[in-house]
């Protein structure tokens, strides 16, 4: 599950989905390429973050692999929409 405002700041790009799966597929066809990591015990303790998300130049932190998956499909709609 993702938070309430993340939900919401994708529904005004009619993205309705709050699972795992369907926010992955969403971010695929927005996106080339993305890598998700699960970051080691260590890492995420000093990070605060349990998975990052690295996309072209931009890297999200997140606490579950669809707030990553979320975070990015947000970014990526936002720069879409400033390229036009």
């Amino acid at each position: 599950m993702i938070a309430d405002e993340l939900h919401q700041a994708l529904a005004k790009y009619n993205i309705i989905a709050r699972e795992e799966v369907a926010l992955r597929e969403a971010l695929e066809t927005h996106v080339d390429t993305f890598t998700l990591i699960k970051l080691a015990p260590w890492p995420a303790r000093r990070w605060k973050c349990r998975y990052r998300l690295l996309m072209g130049d931009k890297m999200h932190d997140a606490q579950s692999p669809a707030e990553a998956y979320a975070m990015a499909l947000l970014a990526a709609l936002e720069n879409t929409l400033e390229k036009s």
